[in-house]
């Protein structure tokens, strides 16, 4: 039986593409899954709320009470997998309080598995946060998340030892196309009939790294 997954996506960092990688998943998920509830934690519009009003839910953890509504949430076995796009402001509160509660630990006596993707960048605050994931997060649960548009190069070396996930950048005329409010990944896979196409390839080749994933969740006997 598959466990019911949190992905928790990440950065210290603003403007690094957490939201697109938020919906993205999401949309994936509710295709390989038939559901997904995802948390919206940002500062700045347009968020993920914006994007999937119909999946989303606004959360916080400036208050204790906050904080509890949430964690609440996802540590419920449900098997509907849950999405957080973590706003940059909220990344060092989340996992102060995270590592507090022992929260990796209980979600796994819960049978949830948490998945933390860590969308990388070159500055010294990415690499503070990074170290710190690294210390609380087991090597299995932590992702680091290449987006190209962003880190034009290689990954900082300290990044690129343990499971990578790599966003090809696509052209900016493309990017502006899908960020459009009204934008559905997997309605553009469904109506476009040119397979070809570079969007097309992008959607599908994310959406079977997603699939990827999935499949590392499933226990092994």
């Amino acid at each position: 039986m598959r466990r019911t997954p949190v992905y928790i996506i990440c950065s210290p960092r603003p403007l690094v593409g957490k939201t697109l990688i938020a919906r993205l998943l999401s949309e994936f998920l509710v295709l390989q899954r038939g559901a997904v509830i995802a948390f919206d934690i940002n500062l700045k519009e347009p968020s993920l709320l914006d994007y999937l009003p119909k999946l989303t839910e606004t959360a916080d953890v400036d208050d204790t009470f906050g904080k509890m509504q949430l964690m609440d949430r996802l540590i419920l076995n449900d098997g509907i997998a849950k999405v957080i796009d973590l706003g940059f402001h909220a990344f060092d509160e989340f996992f102060k309080m995270s590592e507090e509660i022992g929260f990796m630990k209980e979600a796994a006596r819960r049978g949830i598995a948490p998945m933390v993707l860590f969308v990388a960048d070159t500055d010294r605050a990415s690499a503070r946060g990074y170290d710190m994931l690294t210390q609380q997060i087991s090597p299995h649960a932590l992702l680091t998340v290449d987006n190209e548009f962003v880190v034009r190069g290689e990954l900082p070396e300290a990044m690129g030892y343990g499971r990578v996930l790599a966003i090809a950048a696509l052209p900016v005329f493309l990017k502006t196309y899908i960020d459009r409010l009204n934008f559905s990944f997997t309605t553009y896979l469904r109506t476009e009939k040119d397979t070809s196409t570079e969007l097309h390839q992008w959607i599908r080749k994310n959406y079977f790294s997603f699939r990827e994933i999935e499949l590392s969740l499933v226990p092994q006997r």
